[in-house]
């Protein structure tokens, strides 16, 4: 049998609408928030009693999907928002984007900092890494040509 896709990318957060419009601002579509909670979501996981919102997001072309997860019940017990890109396990979503100025530009106004500098590999992209909301590490890239 062989895999037929991946399905999304789960990202756990605190402030859950401020995510989301981060997202929506860098293009993601909204699909939609829910709650997640009762025996057989903890059976899942392995934390048991859980109690989690949840909002999807799309990419535009469809393909591609985020999971962002603010847990209520159990309490969040490690953050690795701040580790460097080399930590072991480390999460940081790539993204393509038309105009990377232009794509910096809008996500400043919602706190984005840029971790290091926009840089040319060969002919091919324009690349950066960003610290979005609560510090997630988000890469971009523009294709050239």
């Amino acid at each position: 049998m062989a895999l037929k896709r991946m399905d999304n990318v789960g990202i756990v957060v605190e402030d859950l609408g401020g995510a989301i419009d981060f997202f929506r601002e860098l293009g993601l579509e909204f699909e939609g928030r829910a709650t997640i909670e009762g025996e057989w979501a903890g059976r899942v996981t392995g934390l048991g009693d859980q109690h989690v919102e949840i909002a999807m997001m799309r990419t535009p072309d469809g393909h591609s999907r985020l999971e962002l997860s603010r847990f209520l019940r159990p309490d969040v017990v490690a953050d690795h928002r701040d580790a460097p890109v080399n930590a072991l396990g480390y999460l940081r979503a790539m993204f393509t984007v038309d105009d990377i100025d232009e794509t910096l530009e809008r996500l400043r106004t919602r706190g984005a900092q840029l971790v290091g500098e926009v840089v040319r590999y060969k002919d091919a992209y324009r690349l950066c890494y960003i610290r979005g909301p609560e510090g997630l590490l988000i890469g971009l890239a523009q294709e050239l040509g």
